[in-house]
């Protein structure tokens, strides 16, 4: 299974595009996509969310999406992913069901990670370990980090993310990481779907 975890971005991706720049990295074999649009526009999102569920059902992949539980079981998505200040992880998983995907934000801390898996989360998500496009100031992470949450939570899976690009993903690999989401280096490439097949190869 791939690797890459791919972000949306509302800003990079407007109206039809979005489709469209899914749909290639769909095409390059990504199978995890995240739906992320923090406007407050709730018929596109749910138009939008819809059209990305059916998407991700074709290939075979699933659709996460950022932040909001409701939109998550409006959409029939795959899953949900939770930041600190969201909804409980505990909640999402009662409304979504066992088999749901619930990821969490974790930052650079070991005991939000602890808490989020007591909670039920399905994976744990660390960064920024690189300077971010979309989320210049957020706190960074140390690649060390890695390293330590496989070795006290090797049974649930860690995502990475924050600035990685093709030139540095060797390093959060290397460092234990399960899966690395991608956001402004995929999704504002000319060519969508050759970035995407390259960071498939990893």
């Amino acid at each position: 299974m791939s690797k890459l975890y791919a972000i949306t971005d509302s800003q990079l991706l407007p109206g039809n595009k979005l489709f469209t720049a899914v749909e290639s990295v769909l095409q390059a074999g990504c199978t995890w996509v995240q739906y992320r649009d923090k406007s407050t526009d709730q018929e596109r999102r749910l138009y939008d969310a819809l059209q990305l569920v059916a998407l991700c059902n074709q290939y075979n992949a699933v659709l996460i999406v950022n932040d909001d539980v409701q939109l998550a079981i409006a959409a029939k998505a795959h899953g949900v992913h939770l930041g600190q200040g969201d909804s409980s992880p505990i909640i999402a998983r009662t409304l979504l069901g066992d088999n749901a995907i619930v990821g969490v934000t974790c930052h650079d801390s070991l005991e939000l990670a602890q808490q989020a898996i007591i909670d039920g989360a399905s994976y744990i998500a660390f960064g920024r370990f690189f300077p971010s496009h979309t989320k210049p100031h957020a706190k960074s992470a140390k690649l060390a980090l890695i390293g330590e949450a496989k070795e006290k939570f090797p049974n649930t899976p860690i995502v990475v993310i924050g600035g990685i690009t093709l030139d540095n993903v060797h390093m959060v690999l290397d460092a234990g990481a399960d899966k690395f989401a991608i956001c402004h280096e995929l999704f504002s490439a000319a060519d969508i779907t050759q970035i995407a097949a390259k960071f498939i190869e990893y």
